[in-house]
């Protein structure tokens, strides 16, 4: 009898000592990106392709990847929608969008210059996730848009934002005509 206590005891203490697993979900929402679409500037309803879009942070040396490509053309995007991210640690991120990066022609290549100024806010998320960033676009100035080259000509004709709160990727937060 003694026994079987010392092994009902034994085998109960193993089983209290397992914990459940900690791991991230995939699909549990984390810090967003922000979502940027592009319009035709003469004809506003119409979502526009950008070709050999490039966009670079400011600071570093390779753009974004967009892509599973290789080489130089993994930074590049031919669409009509792209998700950036914005530094979760400041209230500003600059990035520069190149327009036929890599072209031969170097006429054709322009690039624009846009910071984008918000604030941010912490929420907790689960034991496994950890935090993920909210972001608040700055309702008087969300964005600074400047040409890269004074002979160049912006060609980004204007810029809207649709949504000044980044919760989710699931909706357009900056809508960009050229």
């Amino acid at each position: 009898m003694k026994k079987i206590i010392l092994l009902v005891f034994t085998l109960a203490l193993s089983l209290s000592s397992c914990e459940k697993d900690d791991i991230c979900d995939a699909n549990t929402p984390t810090t967003p990106r922000l979502v940027i679409s592009f319009y035709d500037f003469l004809n506003p309803s119409v979502l526009k392709n950008v070709t050999n879009l490039k966009v670079v942070g400011e600071g570093m040396t390779d753009g974004i990847v967009f892509n599973a490509a290789t080489g130089d053309a993994k930074y590049l995007t031919n669409g009509s929608t792209i998700s950036i991210p914005l530094k979760t640690v400041g209230t500003s991120t600059s990035y520069s969008f190149t327009l036929n990066s890599g072209n031969t022609n170097p006429a054709l290549v322009n690039v624009d210059n846009i910071k984008f100024d918000y604030t941010t806010q912490e929420l907790f998320v689960s034991r496994a996730c950890g935090y993920k960033t909210i972001f608040t676009l700055d309702p008087i100035n969300p964005y600074t848009h400047t040409d890269a080259a004074v002979a160049d000509e912006k060609w980004i004709e204007y810029i809207s934002v649709e949504k000044s709160n980044l919760e989710n990727e699931n909706e357009t937060h900056i809508k960009i005509f050229f």
